[in-house]
């Protein structure tokens, strides 16, 4: 018996849709259904370990990740700007010829060079690298220091110069900020490092761009370089280790009842014994020193915005946050116990918010204090004088 043509083709069409369903449902409904909730148990397995080396690698990965975000961003509109272009054509023949005509009448008046029209200047960006620098003519310790913004015993101590003297041509090593570049030796902290360099355990800490294997700990490794702000090379005179720390402009704080400034702020910690760390491009913030348990008061009236206890947050730790209302935030950090809530109105100089402390990314007994304007960190230090 013959079968028609078209009748053998319609079932073979048949058990093809019907393999292929079948197929589909398997692949869509099992298989990468099984793919996906196996990698979200590997994912919610292991993801702990990738947020433990991204915290210990922070700052070191800025720079390729808003590369790469640029990319992708500019990718896009390559790839949809026809498709725009075609569905908005706004750009019509009248509107060209207006812009051609406004161009032309424009041109002659705009154009206009100088002197060093191709000069380039030196943008003022963070670094986190230590860069060599080779001597120009007219160079000098002076000038290469101001140029860099670094102090010229930098320099000197990065390079193992004795004096000023420097000729054209000569390498020089400038690292990113003020202090000493330190090699980890086996068994240093940077407790010992701090002290070998008459500096604050806690600048280390703060500079972004030092690596630690335990953030949490600050624990080093054996042969990693680490910048040390502020720090001083140990074989410097006694008489000139007070020079520099005098140009480090120490302030202190001192007498019970804290001192109003002119714009309405007061000293946050009255019984203080000093600033530790001042406002820099990397800490845009002042810390204070003070025995765990010391009062802290309102700086500035407001109301209580934020307080967050007994989490990291950050590295923040027991903190509180305090808005006026007109755009200025206080905020105040490190805390062992905080006595304010939410919504709290607050008087400057005398509403107690807790107590100082060492919680959070801290290596000592300090405040942190921010001072905010309209969401832009600013030098605390402007507003308390």
């Amino acid at each position: 018996m013959n079968i028609p043509r078209y009748i053998r083709l319609g079932s073979l069409v048949r058990k093809t849709t019907k393999n292929l369903s079948e197929f589909t449902d398997f692949f869509f409904l099992y298989y990468l259904k099984r793919k996906v909730v196996n990698f979200s148990h590997l994912f919610e397995k292991h993801k702990n370990y990738l947020v433990k080396f991204l915290l210990m690698k922070r700052g070191r990965y800025n720079r390729p990740f808003l590369h790469m975000a640029t990319m992708g961003v500019l990718s896009v509109g390559v790839l949809i700007g026809p498709y725009l272009a075609d569905t908005y054509p706004v750009f019509t023949q009248q509107a060209r010829a207006n812009t051609d005509l406004a161009f032309a009448e424009n041109q002659q008046q705009s154009i206009e060079t100088t002197d060093n029209v191709f000069s380039t200047d030196r943008s003022e960006k963070p670094r986190d690298k230590v860069l060599t620098y080779t001597v120009q003519k007219g160079d000098t310790i002076s000038t290469i220091a101001k140029k860099f913004g670094i102090s010229t015993d930098t320099i000197k101590w990065s390079n193992d110069l004795s004096s000023d003297a420097i000729s054209v041509g000569d390498n020089l090593k400038i690292i990113p900020v003020t202090g000493i570049l330190h090699k980890v030796g086996k068994g240093e902290s940077i407790y010992t490092i701090a002290k070998k360099y008459d500096t604050e355990a806690q600048k280390i800490v703060d500079f972004p761009f030092n690596e630690f294997a335990n953030p949490e700990t600050f624990a080093l490794v054996d042969g990693q370089e680490l910048i040390v702000p502020d720090g001083i090379k140990p074989d410097v005179s006694q008489n000139q280790r007070n020079t520099i720390k005098q140009q480090q402009q120490t302030f202190f704080a001192q007498g019970a009842a804290p001192a109003v400034s002119a714009g309405g702020f007061s000293f946050p910690l009255p019984g203080s014994t000093g600033v530790s760390q001042y406002a820099s491009w990397y800490h845009m913030a002042l810390d204070m020193t003070a025995p765990i348990g010391t009062p802290v008061v309102a700086a500035h009236n407001g109301t209580v915005t934020q307080v967050s206890i007994g989490s990291w947050d950050g590295g923040y730790g027991n903190n509180v946050w305090i808005s006026d209302g007109q755009g200025t935030d206080t905020h105040y950090a490190h805390m062992s116990s905080v006595s304010v809530s939410v919504g709290q109105s607050v008087a400057g100089g005398r509403t107690v918010l807790g107590l100082s402390g060492n919680t959070g990314r801290s290596t000592g007994p300090h405040l942190h204090f921010e001072v905010r304007r309209n969401g832009a960190l600013q030098n605390p230090l402007l507003y308390l004088r």
